[in-house]
């Protein structure tokens, strides 16, 4: 892959990762949880219905993770539209350590927290979002 093509891909993940930001922040009013809520018994498959937001604390935790992977979607949208060009080596390896330091930290609290499941889907979001990125862009 090219230098361009790799800045292509950033911006794919961060509207990637920055998408579910807002599906999850507005999870926190009753009146339109349901697409947050759907994502979360996904994640905690199977589709049962057991994930809901009843718990004042489940909604404060959702708004928190909403704000988060929005504000890490614009990160990665920032690195890939103002700094990438400069240094794309440095924003590739910190985009993809970024990815990997998630998907460990959030699979070992899956799997902890028994839902073992969201580590697999965890690895298949990985391997989206980091895609090409693995490897170095061939023109620097």
């Amino acid at each position: 892959m090219t230098v361009a093509q790799h800045r292509r891909w950033l911006k794919f993940t961060a509207i990637a990762i920055a998408i579910f930001g807002p599906v999850f922040s507005l999870g926190t009013l009753p009146a339109i949880e349901e697409p947050a809520r759907w994502s979360l018994d996904v994640l905690a498959w199977p589709l049962d219905g057991a994930e809901t937001y009843a718990e004042p604390t489940t909604r404060f935790l959702t708004a928190i993770t909403g704000g988060f992977l929005f504000g890490w979607g614009m990160m990665v949208w920032f690195l890939a539209t103002n700094v990438h060009a400069l240094a794309p080596e440095p924003v590739r390896r910190a985009v993809v350590g970024g990815l990997l330091a998630w998907c460990l930290l959030d699979s070992a609290g899956s799997i902890a927290s028994g839902h073992a499941i969201n580590a697999g889907f965890n690895i298949i979001v990985l391997l989206l979002l980091v895609g090409p990125l693995w490897w170095p862009a061939r023109d620097h």
